[in-house]
C-alpha cells in the first residue's frame, strides 16, 4: 500500500531557487507548469514576512460618519432589496422601495455607527491606511526527489 503525504508529512523538500518579488516567483512556477512538471510538488514559501501598512489620509468626524454612511447605505440597500424580492405579488415595484428604504435607513445606522468607532479611538488612530504583507525573499521549493529536474529546467527559464 502506497503512503499518502498529508500536509503535515511532507516529503523533504529543497530550495532550487530564491527571488525578491512574488510574480518572479510565480513566473518560475507557471513555467515549470508549461514545461509539464509536476507543480503539485512545488512550493513557493515567503520569508522575513513584514506588514506594510500605507497611510492613505487623516480620518476626521466628517470622514468617519462619511464611511459610516456609505458601508450601512451600500449593506441596507441590499437587505432592501433582496427583502422585496419576497413579495410576490409585485416584486418589482416592493423591491425598490425597500431598497431605497434600507439605503436611507442603512446610511444613517452606518453614520452613528461610524462616529460612534472613531470617538471610540479618543484620538489615538486619526488617520485611514491600507495594509499587505510581503516577503524579504520567495523560495521555489520542491521535493527532494525532483528538485534536479526543476532546477534544469529553471536555468533554461533564466537563459
Amino acid at each position: 500500500m502506497e503512503a499518502q503525504t498529508t500536509p503535515t508529512s511532507l516529503p523533504p523538500r529543497r530550495v532550487i531557487a530564491s527571488y525578491t518579488r512574488y510574480e518572479e516567483a510565480q513566473r518560475a512556477v507557471d513555467y515549470l507548469s508549461d514545461e509539464k512538471f509536476p507543480v503539485e510538488r512545488v512550493a513557493i514559501i515567503g520569508e522575513g514576512l513584514q506588514l506594510v501598512e500605507q497611510v492613505t489620509g487623516r480620518l476626521t468626524w466628517g470622514k468617519a460618519a462619511l464611511n459610516g454612511v456609505l458601508g450601512g447605505g451600500i449593506t441596507g440597500l441590499f437587505l432592501g432589496w433582496l427583502l422585496g424580492l419576497f413579495d410576490i405579488i409585485d416584486p418589482l415595484v416592493s423591491s425598490i422601495v425597500l431598497a431605497l428604504w434600507g439605503l436611507a435607513f442603512g446610511g444613517f445606522i452606518g453614520a452613528i455607527i461610524g462616529v460612534i468607532g472613531y470617538a471610540a479611538t479618543g484620538g489615538r488612530r486619526d488617520f485611514t491606511s491600507a495594509g499587505t504583507m510581503r516577503a524579504q525573499q520567495y523560495n521555489i521549493m520542491v521535493d527532494a526527489e525532483v528538485a534536479d529536474e526543476a532546477q534544469r529546467l529553471l536555468s533554461r527559464l533564466s537563459s
